[in-house]
């Protein structure tokens, strides 16, 4: 305990991901002791599955004795993927980090309250140079030439290009000291293209948060707690928080502690940030949250489709490369991307099923997917077939700026609170995109054109019966102008809680139409770069003062 605060922790962060991650690092440069919980388990390179069939080391499901990096959630509305572990979703996301077009920066949620473009911008840079971006992925190979092809057939040509990637080319599996920030860093390993990104970086290529924000934040002095989940966050009479966890693998013994803190930052993700703050308000822990929580939940409009050919022309090589490595606009508000994993990582695939009209009538689309494979059987168990899957196609990522949100709140369901969800302010959230559609089937043919093999455009079984897939959950607890509007103020503490803060996606107030991660990061920046050096007075206007402008 600090003799001089009365607490046992300046700050304490939830969730070590883009956020958090940030947060941790900038907190104990500005002087402050910093815990971080993180529900999931620490990775080294070596630790992560070789394929994403290594379920227990791939996917998270604490209850089956799996704590890998792959968390799956599902609402009414959408299904979603998100990522587990110490380095939260960049240990299994894409490694691709675009800034969003300025549609973002003027959403009406929060455009009056800053010069959003110009006031990131600066935190945009130094978000790129901590992830370690190369502003254009330096290969080109068959998937490339297929993305270009497909988009000039959809007549968008101009717009293909090469993603932005957070990962160290080097030499590939040549080993080097930091190349990043002076050698302060972890030694790295030139990337070999294997495509297993979002499996888990063995190579040690992939700059991960443990690469550089968490690696920085432990050399000054942080304590980062693996396998640790956040049951409570409690406002005491006094001032602060005492903050309450568990084991995450504590089957039999929970191994519950609570520690005081004069601060604490969320940072757990949009649905763990979510979950926390619902729960604490329904309890009373956290009474003032606004009663805004949950609504403009965002699913960055997006869809997951996709092309698969029949077999595996040696020539296409479709799973050689970073996880994403180009993209193309098919019009002024969608985004498509190429997406792929390594040889082996076949699981995801499960997933796939034949492209049916998402306009249609549930029985209408099962009655086509019925339809196709009677038509033709050895066809579609040849397509669907998960043998080599990772090898036979490519993934479309669609993502878009569409004004579209769905609400959330908790229900109880079988004698637990669930979060559930129902359509909410704007356009509805898409069941599914048919500018993704049309995308998909570019790209299906053009990889007929390049493999010589049949190749067929491919949707998802959640697709079918509604409910599209999003890697990218966001927004719920929104950056506003005050708290009816939103949970958080401009510099991201909660409207009525000024000492707790949400820096994570949750805080996110519109679809950005492009990955995400680099957008919370910069947020990230932004928000830490306002708070004051430990034991100095905060220069930032109080709630009540935002209020009053």
């Amino acid at each position: 305990m600090n003799a001089a605060t009365g607490f046992d922790e300046d700050v304490v962060i939830v969730g070590s991901g883009f956020g958090g991650s940030v947060a941790a690092l900038r907190l104990a440069e500005k002087g402050y002791r910093v815990r971080v919980y993180e529900a999931g388990r620490r990775f080294a390179d070596e630790d992560f599955a070789k394929t994403s069939w290594n379920l227990r080391r791939y996917l998270w499901a604490p209850a089956l004795g799996c704590y890998g990096v792959q968390r799956i959630h599902r609402l009414p509305h959408v299904m979603i993927l998100a990522g587990a572990g110490v380095g939260g979703g960049s240990l299994n996301y894409a490694n691709t980090l675009y800034e969003p077009g300025p549609g973002f920066f003027a959403d009406p949620q929060w455009e009056g309250l800053a010069d959003w473009a110009g006031e990131l911008a600066p935190h945009y840079a130094t978000a790129k140079r901590m992830l370690g971006v190369v502003e254009r992925y330096p290969h080109r190979g068959p998937v490339e030439r297929i993305m270009a092809g497909a988009a000039e057939d959809l007549g968008v040509g101009d717009t293909f290009r090469h993603a932005p990637v957070g990962v160290w080319f080097g030499r590939p599996g040549e080993r080097t000291a930091d190349p990043f920030f002076g050698g302060e860093g972890p030694e790295r390993t030139g990337c070999t293209l294997c495509g297993n990104c979002m499996v888990g970086c063995r190579v040690g290529a992939k700059n991960t948060l443990v690469k550089n924000y968490l690696a920085l934040a432990e050399r000054r002095g942080v304590a980062i707690e693996p396998l640790r989940t956040v049951t409570e966050v409690r406002e005491l009479a006094g001032g602060g928080f005492a903050v309450t966890t568990r084991r995450t693998d504590g089957r039999l013994r929970r191994g519950e502690r609570t520690v005081t803190a004069q601060r604490v930052v969320l940072a757990a993700g949009t649905w763990g940030t979510q979950q926390l703050l619902h729960r604490m308000k329904r309890s009373g822990a956290l009474p003032a949250v606004s009663d805004a929580l949950g609504r403009l939940t965002r699913t960055n409009s997006e869809a997951l489709d996709g092309a698969v050919a029949t077999a595996v022309p040696e020539s296409l090589g479709l799973a050689r490369g970073v996880a994403i490595t180009t993209s193309f606009h098919v019009d002024d508000r969608t985004h498509v991307e190429n997406v792929r994993y390594g040889p082996g990582s076949n699981l995801m695939g499960a997933l796939a099923t034949v492209l049916v009209p998402g306009e249609l009538p549930l029985a209408r689309r099962l009655g086509r997917v019925v339809r196709l494979v009677l038509r033709s059987p050895a066809r579609q168990f040849r397509l669907a077939s998960l043998r080599r899957w990772s090898e036979r196609g490519i993934i479309a990522l669609v993502m878009q700026t569409a004004d579209n949100s769905l609400t959330l709140s908790l229900r109880r369901r079988f004698g637990r609170l669930r979060l559930t969800s129902e359509q909410g302010h704007g356009e509805p959230n898409p069941s599914h995109l048919p500018e993704a559609h049309r995308a998909a089937e570019a790209i299906a043919a053009r990889m007929a054109e390049e493999g010589g093999v049949p190749a067929e455009a491919r949707g998802s079984w959640p697709e079918v019966f509604g409910i599209p897939l999003t890697a990218h959950f966001l927004g719920g607890a929104p950056i506003s102008a005050s708290p009816a509007d939103g949970v958080v103020d401009a510099y991201h503490r909660v409207w009525g809680h000024p000492g707790l803060s949400v820096v994570d996606g949750a805080a996110v107030p519109a679809n950005p139409g492009v990955n995400p991660s680099l957008t919370i990061t910069a947020l990230a920046e932004r928000a830490l770069s306002h708070w004051p050096m430990a034991g100095a007075a905060d220069a930032r206007p109080s709630q009540a003062q935002l209020l009053d402008r």
